[in-house]
């Protein structure tokens, strides 16, 4: 910020003595012809004074130092030794991306191609965090100072120089190296002025910036044979943010099944949001991977901070949360313990499907106990024409135990049933029996099971299902 004051001095009476001699001497007196206060780009356009013998021009900073250029013209007419701005000197905004902004302008009609040889003029764009410049001269500054203030802090910590560069970079213009030396010539600012776009097009695309960020851009017309410069009204505009993956709600209870997405277009995976019941803010998350050689990489955090990431493979997984409020779980697709990066064309073998549900129903601080293992037996001596003795183990919990049975083909080569349906989805002739059942001691927990009214001859698959209230059943390994 500085004052301008022009003023004049008017002798009295008339003198043949030279005009200087007359000042010095102190006969007359002075007149304020104009006065200006600001930090802007300002013209004083008027005739001559006639009384006046000399004029006086007074500059004054009022904040702190800063450097004033000023230009004297005598005559009528323009000057010619300034750009001239369009009648809307605005700068407009085309588009606004998450790194980059379009920009445009009208033209100036100083920047003019003749004869197939560049201009003298040209237009500079400069952009930084925080705020608009009325000249090119006050961005200069701007940015020396900063250059500065980095420059200090870099001799406090050498180590962070790197980092502070690479911010002051991020901030100011693309090259650092520009304004290092603050006793540039006039014609040598004019020649590197820090621009993101030097062109004769009144447009300009500035890339490179951060998303979710404000930034002012200014447009100057630049005179490089004079050294001087023409501000338009500068703009600003905020970048867009980074596209964050959805986050689907997981209902208290609710199965949820998903298809994962193994390809490399689906790096960061799904995401689901639950929120537990009740004030101990605990719950049993239940995973089961229905591929029968692919794996899902879990990871459950909250408020930012990761509590557990591990892999699920053909094994149902439990993972039991407690101690936030809310839980952030996302599921990214494996193979061969490896992030998959599968083509994208080859969708058939880069689709995985998982069961999952989160129940806050279960209240013990433990995940609960799994059968020691799922295979169910049957035996030869026990089997007649029309009945089947099947065994399996459970657990020390007191839990309930349905048997399924299907009839196929003898031919048949497929036997197997898909391990991630669920007993509902199952025709309800299917279903054999239904069995409560607890052992205390876990290498007694046998429970065993009769068959009847089958088909002699005929080739059956039996499953066992474990049926729990609070989370997703456990199917046994099916028996043909």
């Amino acid at each position: 910020m500085f004052d301008l004051d022009l003023k004049c001095f008017i002798s009295a009476g008339s003198s043949k003595k030279s005009m200087p001699e007359v000042w010095w001497r102190g006969s007359g007196r002075e007149v304020r012809i104009y006065t200006y206060t600001g930090n802007a780009v300002d013209t004083y356009t008027g005739p001559a004074y006639a009384p006046a013998s000399i004029y006086i021009l007074q500059l004054k900073s009022n904040e702190q130092d800063t450097q004033v250029s000023a230009y004297l013209h005598e005559g009528p007419g323009p000057s010619g030794a300034f750009p001239e701005l369009p009648s809307d000197p605005r700068v407009h905004t085309l588009g606004v991306g998450m790194t980059s902004v379009t920009l445009n302008w009208a033209p100036s009609s100083s920047v003019v191609v003749k004869d197939g040889h560049r201009p003298h003029h040209e237009y500079c764009v400069l952009v930084n965090h925080k705020h608009n410049y009325r000249s090119l001269c006050a961005a200069h500054e701007g940015i020396r100072k900063e250059i500065q203030s980095v420059q200090k802090r870099q001799r406090r910590d050498k180590q962070s120089k790197e980092i502070v560069w690479a911010t002051l970079k991020d901030w100011w213009w693309r090259q650092p190296d520009a304004f290092e030396n603050r006793g540039l010539s006039t014609t040598d600012k004019f020649e590197n002025p820090g621009c993101v776009c030097r062109d004769i097009e009144s447009v300009c695309t500035v890339s490179d910036l951060l998303p979710d960020t404000q930034y002012y851009f200014d447009v100057f017309v630049v005179d490089r044979v004079n050294g001087t410069s023409a501000a338009y009204t500068g703009t600003f505009a905020r970048t867009h943010e980074e596209a964050r993956p959805a986050i689907t709600s997981l209902r208290e209870g609710q199965v949820k099944w998903v298809t994962l997405s193994g390809d490399a277009s689906n790096l960061q995976g799904d995401q689901f949001r639950f929120k537990p019941r009740g004030w101990q803010q605990n719950a049993l998350l239940t995973l089961h991977t229905c591929n029968g050689t692919s794996k899902v990489k879990v990871t459950v955090s909250s408020k930012g901070r990761t509590l557990t990431s591990q892999e699920v493979g053909h094994q149902l997984a439990q993972i039991w949360l407690h101690g936030a409020p809310s839980y952030l779980i996302r599921l990214q697709a494996l193979a061969s313990g490896s992030l998959l990066t599968m083509p994208k064309g080859d969708s058939s073998k880069s689709k995985f499907c998982l069961k999952m549900q989160a129940s806050s129903a279960y209240h013990r601080r433990a995940v609960p106990v799994f059968p020691t293992t799922l295979q169910i037996k049957s035996f030869n001596k026990l089997r007649t024409c029309n009945s089947v003795t099947l065994a399996w183990m459970g657990t020390e919990e007191r839990s309930l135990y349905c048997v399924y049975r299907r009839q196929i083909p003898l031919d048949s080569k497929h036997t197997s049933t898909d391990r991630c349906i669920d007993p509902e989805s199952r025709p309800a002739n299917e279903r054999v029996l239904c069995k409560y059942f607890q052992e205390l001691n876990p290498r007694r927990a046998v429970t065993t099971a009769v068959v009847g009214e089958l088909e002699p001859g005929m080739l059956y698959v039996f499953d066992v299902y474990l049926m729990r209230r609070w989370g997703l059943p456990i199917k046994y390994h099916s028996k043909t």
